[in-house]
């Protein structure tokens, strides 16, 4: 007897909350179009997005990007349900603690300010942080997106994704 039922890969979700800078910006679309996770941008940005900064940065990756806009928090709140992973500095928890479902939505903040206090303060257990020394302000934002991304996946297995590669020159 044949199995017709699809295996559907998960889904994951990298939320950029009022991104300013274009190369972090394309640097995660590129990050997120080479995973096959959905970008998620939400209005005000600190650019256009036909910015060249930003497209150079995401290389010629744009074409396998699943990318979504909204208006506003409120606006992508009112689309989405979640569950979401708020990556933040001021958190209390460590990112890798965390066992991260299907149709996480990882959610990261303006380089300059993060995420709004009130958030963070009315969801303590789903913030979390990636590990510093003390005197370190924060990681670059395009790293800390693909430090969440690529725990998520390793968790889940890598689905979907080539993890061998092969040498071009060379036989084995």
């Amino acid at each position: 007897m044949e199995n017709n039922s699809e295996v559907r890969k998960p889904s994951l979700n990298i939320v950029l909350v009022e991104p300013e800078i274009p190369q972090n910006t394309g640097n995660i679309a590129r990050t997120c179009a080479a995973t096959g996770a959905s970008l998620h941008l939400v209005e005000p940005m600190g650019f256009k997005v036909d910015d060249a900064k930003l497209k150079r940065a995401g290389l010629d990756y744009w074409y396998l990007l699943d990318i979504t806009y909204y208006k506003s928090l409120d606006d992508f709140f009112e689309k989405n349900s979640g569950p979401f992973f708020y990556f933040s500095t001021k958190a209390q928890n460590i990112y890798s603690d965390i066992e991260y479902p299907d149709g996480a939505y990882l959610v990261f903040g303006k380089e300059t300010k993060g995420l709004p206090e009130e958030l963070l303060h009315n969801n303590p257990s789903s913030c979390v942080r990636i590990p510093m020394i003390n005197d370190a302000r924060s990681l670059n934002l395009s790293n800390s997106v693909a430090i969440g991304v690529y725990e998520v996946l390793r968790q889940w297995n890598f689905p979907e994704l080539k993890c061998k590669g092969q040498l071009t020159k060379y036989d084995w």
